[in-house]
């Protein structure tokens, strides 16, 4: 078994989720009492949070450098960054370290082709639904991305800073959210991707008919098995 390098805290509600599944997974794969060999490096979201909305990726890409040589250091043997936005700056981390990097988009769109998906919805930080860095990558993999509309964006990102990133999960959240998921399907999405790993603490599968592709569940099971392969 391979170990597992993530950094993490982005935000620490979701890096938690990252190692239930990677130890469930690793458990149903080898039985027993086998659990995930793990590195993980946790960052301090109040100081990434703030560089994000100044708009100082340099600086940002500097911090996950740093924790991604951290890991490296420690013995892992495959690097995870556990959040969408930050992979937009992923090629600077990939050119820093030597370790195999599992980009989390790459992933998603190996799911979404298994399932003959090639148009779909993406929710996610302002970053993430607005910027290129994201969408370009599922492109390349011949994935069309829809997005929601301006005052759906906003209502999404407020969602996942203000209440998500902070362990609030709110009802009214739930249903603002299942109607932007609606409206994306309405516009030809044949599925909705939960592109920042917080979003699957506020809507499942089982809270729609749309089909729902959790970031956070697709990263963390390929991790397994490539750290299993």
């Amino acid at each position: 078994m391979k170990t597992i390098g993530l950094i993490g805290g982005m935000s620490w509600e979701s890096t938690q989720t990252y190692y239930r599944l990677i130890n469930q997974k690793v458990r149903a794969e080898l039985g027993g009492l086998h659990s995930a060999k793990l590195v993980l490096h946790s960052v301090d979201f109040a100081e990434i949070e703030a560089l994000q909305h100044q708009g100082d990726w340099a600086a940002l890409a500097e911090i996950l450098i740093s924790a991604g040589q951290s890991v490296e250091a420690a013995g892992a043997d495959l690097l995870v960054l556990c959040t969408n936005t930050m992979h937009k700056v992923a090629a600077q981390i990939e050119q820093a370290v030597s370790l195999p990097f599992l980009h989390i988009a790459d992933a998603t769109a190996r799911a979404l082709l298994k399932d003959g998906i090639t148009t779909v919805g993406l929710l996610g930080t302002r970053f993430t639904m607005e910027q290129a860095f994201y969408v370009e990558r599922l492109q390349q993999h011949g994935v069309q991305v829809v997005v929601p509309d301006e005052s759906q964006r906003a209502l999404v990102h407020a969602v996942i800073y203000d209440e998500l990133c902070r362990g609030v999960v709110k009802p009214e959240s739930r249903a603002a959210y299942l109607e932007v998921v609606a409206s994306l399907a309405e516009r030809g999405a044949q599925g909705v991707i939960l592109g920042c790993t917080e979003i699957g603490l506020l809507i499942q599968s089982s809270d729609t008919e749309v089909r729902l592709y959790d970031t956070t569940e697709i990263h963390a099971e390929q991790a397994v098995e490539v750290a299993l392969a």
